[in-house]
């Protein structure tokens, strides 16, 4: 279930979504939160310079597992703009994070690309469930997932001009 606190960390991981679109990167915002409510950390996206590991739930993940417990990973929780892509899923599970609650989910940007003409990802679409096997994930959250795709349809039709 989503609640009020969840909806105003997602509503943040739009906002880094759209700090990656105007510094020219894919759109996508990920935040951090430790289990009594504190941002730990965030970032964006930093794919434009060709290197396409530099996902913001990948960082946060290996942020995590450098500063917080095995148990202070088990209870924070990730926001993110997009589900988890498979490579994030996986190190979110690796280092133990607990929950993930995304705004809008990877079936619904692989539609929306797709819609937009935009070729398929090498990378297989997965939900977090296929990643991780006990994964505890809350989303899409429509009235942001409508936000984010708007952000995917300018960052598409600014990079094919």
């Amino acid at each position: 279930m989503i609640t009020d606190t969840d909806l105003k960390h997602l509503r943040r991981c739009v906002e880094l979504a759209k700090t990656a679109l105007e510094k020219g990167d894919e759109p996508f915002g990920s935040v951090l939160v430790s289990e009594d409510g504190e941002v730990l950390a965030e970032d964006h996206n930093h794919v434009a310079g060709g290197d396409h590991t530099q996902h913001p739930e990948f960082a946060l993940a290996r942020w995590a597992a450098e500063n917080l417990s095995p148990e202070e990973r088990s209870g924070a929780t990730v926001y993110t703009s997009g589900e988890h892509c498979p490579m994030c899923a996986a190190a979110h599970g690796w280092v133990g994070l607990g929950r993930i609650v995304y705004a809008s989910s990877s079936e619904q940007l692989a539609e929306w690309l797709g819609e937009l003409g935009v070729a398929p990802s090498r990378v297989r679409n997965l939900a977090i469930h296929e990643v991780i096997r006990d994964a505890e994930a809350d989303g899409p959250v429509p009235e942001l997932a409508e936000q984010v795709r708007g952000l995917h349809r300018q960052f598409h039709s600014s990079s094919a001009n």
